[in-house]
C-alpha cells in the first residue's frame, strides 16, 4: 500500500489515473514543463503518470502527488525517482500557479523525513540541470551540500547534493 503524508498545508497522495489531468497540464505546458523535458504529447503523459504509479510497485518509492488542503485541489508531485541506471532522487514539479508559495518546500521536507525515517534510508540525493536555478535555490534552502559531480546516462553533467535529515 502506498502511503500518505500529512503537512500543516498539504496532502502528499498516491498517484492515480484519477490524476492525468493534473500531468496533462503540466506535461503540455510549454513553461511549466521546460525544466522536465516538455512539452511532450498525450501518449508520453500517459506514460509518465503510468511510470510514477509503478515505480511504487517496482521500486517500493515513487512521487506522490501533491494536494492542497485548502481546496482540495492538485498542484503537483514530490517524491524519488530512479531511471534505468540513474541514480536515486528526491525530485519534484509544481504548476505555476502554486510556484511560489511554499508548496515545494513543504512536500520536499515531508517527502525527506519520510525517506529518513520511514524508509529507512541512510542518504536521500538530488540533482538537477546546471540551468535549473529554481531547483537549486530550494535544495540549498532545505540544507542540501553538494557531495559529487558526475555525467549522467543521457550525457549532461550534473551536481549531486545531499539533502539533510532535518530539513
Amino acid at each position: 500500500m502506498i502511503p500518505s503524508i500529512e503537512t500543516q498545508q498539504l496532502r502528499l497522495i498516491p498517484p492515480s489515473l484519477d490524476c492525468f489531468e493534473l500531468y496533462k497540464s503540466f506535461y503540455t505546458d510549454v513553461i511549466a514543463s521546460e525544466m522536465y523535458g516538455g512539452p511532450i504529447g498525450l501518449e508520453q503523459v500517459w506514460t509518465r503518470l503510468k511510470a510514477d504509479i509503478g515505480s511504487w510497485y517496482l521500486l517500493g518509492y515513487g512521487v506522490w502527488v501533491i494536494q492542497q488542503k485548502s481546496d482540495d485541489s492538485l498542484i503537483g508531485t514530490c517524491g524519488f525517482w530512479k531511471g534505468k541506471d540513474w541514480s536515486k532522487e528526491l525530485t519534484w514539479w509544481v504548476m505555476p500557479e502554486g510556484r511560489g508559495k511554499g508548496v515545494a518546500t513543504e512536500a520536499s521536507k515531508a517527502a525527506i523525513e519520510h525517506a529518513y525515517i520511514k524508509f529507512k534510508w541512510r542518504t536521500v540525493e538530488t540533482y538537477m540541470n546546471d540551468d535549473n536555478i529554481a531547483a537549486r535555490s530550494l535544495v540549498e534552502k532545505l540544507g542540501g551540500k553538494k557531495v559529487d559531480r558526475k555525467v549522467f546516462p543521457d550525457g549532461l553533467l550534473r551536481d549531486i547534493y545531499q539533502l539533510p535529515k532535518s530539513a
